[in-house]
């Protein structure tokens, strides 16, 4: 199956906190790294406390992403207020990842370039938990 162009910003930002939470925190940890303390910040200021488990979570996620990918995974800036098909590909298999395993899992695979996706539909999966349990879903089925 042909890879959407990445370059294609045509995709609406998300609705809902837990939604546009992750993506900012995915577009900071993409761009200044698992350890950037805008998006632990971020984490902080929207489940305080209990901070910890989500961007832990998230920063498995990121890492387990590139260690998998055979293919370059476009992400737009903090500032851009459209997504890339990368981001809207991502964002729909996480909102599916605990739903409709089956289904993500093919979505990551599209993502990674390749079949191995198994590890990286677990982390989608575990942050998924993590935003559900702390009260802020991700129902990122649109896109």
């Amino acid at each position: 199956m042909a890879h959407p162009d990445p370059l294609d910003l045509s995709r609406p930002m998300p609705a809902g906190y837990g939604n546009r939470l992750f993506l900012f925190a995915m577009r900071r940890m993409a761009s200044g790294g698992v350890n950037d303390a805008h998006a632990a910040n971020a984490m902080l200021g929207a489940f305080g406390r209990s901070y910890r488990r989500p961007l832990v979570l998230m920063r498995a996620m990121m890492l387990e992403l590139a260690r998998a990918s055979s293919r370059r995974i476009l992400v737009a800036p903090c500032c851009c207020a459209r997504m890339t098909a990368d981001e809207a590909l991502m964002m729909r298999a996480t909102g599916e990842a605990l739903d409709c395993p089956a289904l993500a899992y093919e979505r990551v695979s599209e993502l990674l370039g390749n079949d191995r996706a198994l590890g990286a539909l677990t982390c989608l999966q575990a942050v998924a938990q993590a935003h559900a349990d702390l009260g802020r879903p991700l129902d990122l089925y649109a896109g």
